[in-house]
C-alpha cells in the first residue's frame, strides 16, 4: 500500500534529493514507495528539476522559468526607467553619469550601461583623458624645486628659507603658497627642540657687561661673541665645541673641538678666530662666566689679543643669545639627526656644517636671506674700495 504524507510540504533540496536518485537508476515506484510521494507529483518534480542545457549552462525547468520571470520584471522596471529617465536626464550632469559607470562597471556592461544612460561611450572613455591646468603643472614645477632645495639643505630648511631662495632664483610667489606645496608633498624641516640645562648654583663674581645685549653693529670685527656646547659620541663620551661669532656677519671666524673642556679649547678657538680675521683694537669679546673663559690663561691671550673682554650676568642665557641661537641651529639640523661614532667622525661632521654649510651655503633672515661668508665679503670689498 503507497504510503502518503498528508498535508507534508517539501523543500527543493528534498525535492531534487529524490530527482537524484531516479536519474542514478532508482525507478519511480520504488521511491515513490520508499519516500511517500505519488509517482504524479514524482513526475512533476522530475521535470521540474532535471537539468536541460541552456546559453547559460545546465539548469532545470524550474531555473528556467525563474529567469525568465526574472528577466521579464527587470524588462518592465528598465521600461519603467527609459520613460522617467527622460526627465530628470537634463539635471544630471557628465561627471555624476561617469561616476555611476565607474561604480557599476563590475556588475554591468559599460556598452549597456551607456545605451541605458543614454551617453556615448567616447564621452565616458574621454573622462579619464583630462588635461592637467597651467596652475597644476606649475604646481608640479615649483615642488619638484622645493624638494632640489629641501635636498641640498639636508632637509634644514623650512618654507621661510625655501620661499627666499625661490625667489633669489626668479620666482615670483607668495610664502603661503610655498607652505601648501610643502604640506602637499610631506617636506618638512628637520628640527628638534633645544635642550637647555640648568643654571648652576654656584656663586659668581660678577665682571662687567660690556655688551648689555646691544647686538647692533656698523661693520665685521666690532663686537664677537664666544661659547660652549656638548656633542655626544657613541664611543667616547661627550666631546667639545668652542665657537667664535662675529655678530655682524653671524660668521662662525674661530671655532675649536675637542674630547675635554678645558681652558685651551676656548684659547684655540680665540686664536683661530683672531689669525683668520686679524681684527683691529678695541674688539669687544663676550662671552658667559664659564671657568675656561675666566681662567688666567684666557684672560691673558685677550689682554695680548688688545680685546676688551664682557661678560653675560649669571644665569641670563639671553645676555649671549646670538652664539646660543648658532649652537641651537648646530644641534637641530645637525647633532640631533646624526649618532656619531667616534670624536674623528663627530670633528668631520662638525667642520662640514660649519665651513661647508652654515658659513657659505646657509642663508639667514636677519641677514637679508644671504650667507655669513657673503656678508663679509661685501665688508672686505668695500673697505679695499
Amino acid at each position: 500500500m503507497e504510503r502518503k504524507r498528508a498535508g507534508k510540504t517539501y523543500n527543493d533540496e528534498f525535492k531534487k534529493t529524490i530527482v537524484n536518485l531516479y536519474h542514478v537508476g532508482n525507478s519511480f515506484k520504488d521511491l515513490s514507495s520508499e519516500y511517500g510521494v505519488s509517482e504524479i507529483t514524482f513526475y512533476k518534480w522530475v521535470k521540474a528539476f532535471t537539468p536541460v542545457s541552456s546559453e547559460e549552462g545546465p539548469l532545470t525547468l524550474k531555473e528556467l522559468a525563474e529567469i525568465q520571470k526574472e528577466n521579464l520584471q527587470l524588462k518592465q522596471e528598465l521600461d519603467i526607467l527609459k520613460k522617467n529617465y527622460g526627465h530628470i536626464r537634463e539635471k544630471l550632469t557628465e561627471a555624476e553619469l561617469n561616476h555611476f559607470i565607474e561604480t557599476y562597471k563590475g556588475q554591468y556592461s559599460v556598452q549597456k550601461m551607456c545605451e541605458v544612460l543614454m551617453i556615448p561611450r567616447s564621452s565616458y572613455y574621454h573622462s579619464f583623458k583630462k588635461t592637467v591646468s597651467n596652475r597644476e603643472q606649475e604646481n608640479q614645477k615649483l615642488t619638484k624645486e622645493i624638494q632640489r632645495i629641501h635636498v641640498k639643505s639636508k632637509a634644514r630648511y623650512g618654507a621661510p628659507k625655501i620661499h627666499q631662495t625661490l625667489v633669489n632664483n626668479g620666482c615670483s610667489l607668495s610664502l603661503k603658497r610655498v607652505q601648501r606645496l610643502m604640506k602637499r608633498a610631506g617636506i618638512r624641516s628637520i628640527t628638534k627642540k633645544k635642550y637647555r640645562p640648568y643654571p648652576s648654583k654656584e656663586k659668581v663674581i660678577q665682571p662687567d657687561n660690556l655688551l648689555k645685549r646691544d647686538f647692533s653693529t656698523k661693520t665685521i670685527n666690532e663686537k664677537w661673541v664666544a661659547d660652549i656646547t656638548y656633542i655626544p659620541t657613541v664611543r667616547e663620551g661627550w666631546c667639545y665645541l668652542a665657537s667664535v661669532l662675529d655678530l655682524h656677519s653671524k660668521k662662525i671666524i674661530g671655532y675649536s673641538f675637542s674630547r675635554s673642556m678645558t681652558s685651551e679649547l676656548v684659547i684655540e678657538a680665540l686664536r683661530n678666530a683672531y689669525t683668520a680675521q686679524k681684527p683691529e683694537k678695541g674688539l669687544l669679546l663676550h662671552t658667559d662666566l664659564g671657568s675656561q673663559y675666566t681662567s688666567s690663561e684666557f684672560t691673558q691671550h685677550v689682554h695680548e689679543y688688545e680685546v676688551k673682554h664682557s661678560f653675560s650676568q649669571k644665569g641670563c642665557p639671553y645676555d649671549n643669545a646670538c652664539i646660543e641661537s648658532f649652537h641651537a641651529i648646530l644641534k637641530k639640523e645637525e647633532v640631533y639627526h646624526t649618532q656619531y661614532t667616534d670624536y674623528p667622525s663627530a670633528k668631520l661632521a662638525i667642520f662640514q656644517f660649519i665651513e661647508g654649510w652654515y658659513n657659505r651655503n646657509r642663508i639667514h633672515s636677519s641677514l637679508g636671506y644671504q650667507t655669513p661668508q657673503a656678508i663679509e665679503d661685501q665688508i672686505k670689498k668695500q673697505l679695499k674700495t
